[in-house]
């Protein structure tokens, strides 16, 4: 697989930009949670939200008056991902150009409105202008009109691990000569609803903050924002290998799945950056890397920027690129005392190569190897 990253976008609740991102997660910032209410009477959650500064400097696209913040948040990833390319000197031809955008949620804060709308007044009350923004394809449609993609558009619906899938997507659409570069998004909004939706399922916590592998899990918060990276044959970060990984059953049964592809990715020089979140995942995790790959350094963004769901496999990856890059992770937040894993400290200098390890809430896991 020839398979380079060329440019990343990168929106999160610490900030929009790598460089922002990366320099704030080295000082070890982390997200400031915020409350997310549903109405009178509701049980609120804490979630942590892109700042609004984030966003300004979109284009005054005619697409852009009324989408939603998954929206938003995927075009402004995607402009930035190419722009860094650009800056780069790689050419990128918009004509051969593919997008695969990565999603777990969707529009949340639509489809409730559209729904309250039918249950308050009745199905004639249903806009049809507030329908497309529902489904699960409005921001790739939104981010191809506004990039001027005229290439194969997809989008890739899943759980944690979907980002992943995308970029496996995309290697396909590249080896078969479909197009030159490909652009893949994963996004995700927050929302009361998704909240509660979450918290039924018991797999996020009251408050901060989130423990990645500790003893017992606690539960993880949700987060919102999107990563972008353009995939194509230059580049300073190669994608080695994807493995597609499977899916689980049951969560005791994750471990067996994340340990497959430890196995097939694992490389005794290379880091690991998991996507330990403060629940089940963390179990799963640790016990395949004690197995496969004990000797590796191990990161999770998690703690700092919450569970970004759609958007937390190219997070993931934004982070192990740019470790790659600046040889060194950011440090372990809020981690357990676990003796058996080795967590980032100073001093430590990274090999050439980073495994990025993707479990999501429902039962799908995925991964990926990265050379510089």
């Amino acid at each position: 697989m020839s398979l380079s990253i060329a440019g990343m976008g990168w929106i999160t609740p610490l900030g929009r930009g790598v460089d922002q991102v990366w320099d704030r997660l080295i000082r070890g910032d982390e997200a400031i949670p915020q409350t997310v209410a549903g109405g009178e009477g509701a049980k609120t959650y804490h979630s942590f939200l892109v700042p609004n500064d984030a966003l300004q400097n979109l284009p005054p696209h005619p697409r852009l008056r009324r989408v939603s913040a998954i929206s938003r948040f995927a075009v402004a990833a995607g402009l930035d991902a190419i722009a860094q390319a650009k800056s780069e000197s790689f050419k990128v031809d918009t004509e051969k150009l593919a997008l695969v955008f990565a999603v777990s949620n969707g529009g949340v804060v639509y489809t409730k409105r559209f729904y309250h709308n039918i249950v308050e007044a009745g199905a004639q009350s249903a806009s049809p202008l507030l329908f497309p923004e529902t489904v699960f394809n409005a921001p790739a449609s939104h981010l191809a009109a506004i990039l001027g993609v005229n290439g194969a558009t997809y989008t890739v619906v899943g759980d944690g691990a979907v980002g992943i899938l995308g970029i496996q997507m995309a290697a396909e659409l590249l080896e078969t000569g479909a197009a030159r570069h490909c652009l893949v998004v994963g996004a995700e909004e927050a929302d009361w609803v998704l909240c509660d939706a979450y918290h039924k399922w018991r797999l996020t916590r009251s408050s901060p903050p989130i423990e990645p592998f500790s003893d017992s899990a606690r539960g993880t918060i949700l987060s919102e924002g999107a990563g972008a990276v353009l995939l194509g044959a230059d580049g300073r970060v190669k994608i080695d290998r994807v493995n597609s990984g499977g899916n689980f059953s049951h969560q005791r049964d994750a471990t067996k799945v994340v340990q497959r592809i430890l196995h097939d990715l694992r490389d005794p020089n290379a880091c690991i950056v998991a996507s330990a979140n403060g629940t089940f995942i963390d179990d799963a995790e640790r016990e395949a890397i004690q197995n496969e790959a004990s000797e590796c350094i191990v990161y999770s963004p998690k703690a700092a920027l919450g569970e970004g769901v759609g958007a937390s496999a190219l997070w993931q990856i934004i982070v192990a690129a740019r470790a790659l890059e600046r040889k060194h992770l950011p440090p372990m937040l809020h981690a357990g005392n676990n003796s058996l894993l080795r967590f980032p400290a100073d001093g430590d200098k990274l090999g050439p190569t980073a495994i990025v390890l993707s479990c999501g809430m429902n039962q799908q896991a995925t991964g990926l190897r990265l050379l510089a």
